[in-house]
């Protein structure tokens, strides 16, 4: 300490010295040759800027690598909202597609029914243990009554039993309160379709010595007034004759996937006040 408090300014005059020695050396043009003192000074100074040349590269390389980071981190967080972006646009081109499909099946369909429709969306159903039905988002403002049928592209769902101005409850077929008039497409033979439980139907009324097989297909008969004629029902699934009675068990699983189904057709037709 008494050393340093000794030659402080000695020192301090040293060291201003050779900051300006070495400042007015590093900004001497290149094409002149270096004299004594610039080549001495530069002697000195070499060990020591070496190790602080070294430093300032290590400090920059650390510096470049977090903006690196910086930069990395941000592009994968603008990557990862693209990827979910695309993701968004194929589930959303997906479902359009696969709604394209569904109403042009039901496009086919309206157009091999004579009398006038009326297309609808499914927005609610009710299929607990004592009620099948669903709602649709069309009523009377649309023309819809009570008491009309309601089809999809695969055939029969139901009809209409409570209409408000904008919504619709539709029985389906497989509801106990059910009861279409049906015939065995292959053998004519003729019942009635009701609803059983676990969405499935029976056909009722169909005496033993009726032609009924199982893989039949059903088929409206047009009885009654309310289904148009030939449209489909579903399928025979089961055929049970008994030793006694006069009528066969049959039955039937319907061609429209219910618990599936999002649009329909009402035809307009017939019905009540």
């Amino acid at each position: 300490m008494d050393f340093l408090k000794k030659y402080m300014y000695p020192l301090l005059t040293g060291i201003g010295i050779f900051v300006a020695l070495l400042v007015f050396s590093l900004n001497i043009p290149r094409n002149r040759e270096a004299n004594v003192i610039e080549r001495t000074l530069l002697t000195v100074l070499s060990p020591l800027l070496q190790p602080v040349s070294r430093i300032s590269g290590f400090v920059e390389d650390i510096w470049d690598g977090y903006i690196l980071l910086v930069d990395t981190h941000q592009e994968n967080l603008r990557l990862q909202e693209d990827i979910r972006s695309l993701n968004r646009r194929v589930l959303e081109g997906n479902e359009a597609f696969l709604a394209n499909q569904r109403l042009e099946r039901l496009l086919d369909m309206k157009k091999s029914v004579k009398d006038p429709t009326v297309a609808a969306t499914v927005i609610g159903e009710d299929v607990t243990s004592w009620f099948r039905t669903l709602v649709i988002n069309r009523g009377s403002s649309s023309g819809i009554r009570e008491g009309m049928s309601v089809i999809s592209s695969d055939g029969v769902v139901g009809q209409t039993v409570k209409v408000s101005s904008s919504t619709s409850r539709v029985l389906l077929l497989t509801d106990h309160a059910s009861g279409i008039s049906a015939t065995i497409q292959r053998s004519r033979a003729r019942g009635v379709v009701k609803g059983k439980s676990e969405m499935l139907c029976t056909l009722e009324f169909t005496t033993r010595e009726e032609d009924v097989k199982v893989g039949d297909t059903v088929i409206t008969s047009g009885i009654g007034g309310v289904f148009l004629k030939g449209l489909p029902i579903g399928e025979v699934t089961m055929v049970k004759r008994g030793e006694y009675g006069i009528f066969q068990t049959v039955s039937i699983r319907p061609a429209v996937n219910l618990p599936h189904l999002e649009e329909v057709l009402v035809v307009l037709r017939g019905g009540y006040e």
